[in-house]
């Protein structure tokens, strides 16, 4: 009943492990940085317009907490894992659909609903990788350089991460049970999420379209109020995993419906 599970799991194993290792090393380079720069912040801030600091939610870089919520997740985590999450989740069933092997899969008594939702439970591999492995390293490396964070905004700023990273895989799965190439599948998912990761920082400029950014899943998730402001938005969460689920039913609907 879970074979395609723990397939599933197995195969996410070492793209989760680069991953980890990947943040550990940007982690170690941004607080070596931090030190050396901390009392230039001020001149740096006033030397960029207001707008780049809209665009992309930075405030306080003068403090560990606006510094490391603007150089390591308002990009590589709000972003870059986000694409990764969409290039992962569009994958999951076109690949087999291209390759054949769901012809294999779905020939054992294993119905359709239930092989999507067991490779989308696989991604519990680098959901609990990294959001635990990674703010370990973070908190660990503050204090290495004689800083801190509080544990608990530490923790949020995690878990809160979450429903937005699983919005970005649902979009993924959509794509992936209804386009049979894969490289199309993860081309037009990783170009989506980067759209609406766009859209909703262009949009905060102008108080006229900012209501435009309300349709994307980054307006969601909110890494600076979480790290600066201890802001926890859980009702936020709650929509985006609301929408997860929303796109995870869909994907299930037409993967049932549709020929292979």
């Amino acid at each position: 009943m879970t074979a395609v599970l723990r397939l599933e799991s197995r195969k996410r194993v070492r793209g989760s492990a680069i991953l980890l290792v990947v943040f550990v090393l940007l982690s170690a380079l941004y607080f070596s940085m931090f030190p050396g720069i901390q009392e230039e912040m001020d001149a740096f801030e006033e030397a960029f317009p207001e707008y780049m600091f809209d665009l992309f939610g930075i405030e306080a870089l003068h403090t560990i907490e606006g510094f490391v919520a603007a150089e390591l997740y308002a990009f590589f985590w709000s972003l870059l894992l986000a694409i990764y999450f969409a290039y992962v989740g569009a994958g999951l069933i076109a690949g087999d659909v291209q390759d054949r092997r769901m012809d294999l899969t779905l020939s054992n008594p294993v119905s359709r609903e239930s092989v999507v939702l067991q490779k989308v439970a696989a991604l519990w591999v680098p959901v609990v990788a990294l959001n635990v492995g990674v703010p370990i390293v973070v908190y660990v490396a503050a204090l290495a350089i004689g800083e801190s964070f509080d544990p608990v905004a530490l923790a949020m700023v995690h878990l809160l991460s979450i429903p937005y990273l699983l919005v970005c895989a649902g979009i993924g799965l959509v794509l992936s049970v209804f386009v049979d190439h894969v490289r199309i599948a993860r081309g037009t998912a990783l170009v989506l999420v980067f759209l609406l990761w766009l859209v909703d920082g262009v949009s905060r400029l102008d108080p006229d379209y900012e209501w435009i950014g309300d349709l994307t899943p980054s307006r969601y998730y909110d890494e600076t109020a979480i790290l600066v402001h201890e802001e926890y938005a859980v009702g936020d969460a709650g929509i985006l995993l609301a929408a997860f689920l929303v796109l995870v039913a869909v994907s299930v609907v037409i993967f049932t419906r549709r020929d292979i």
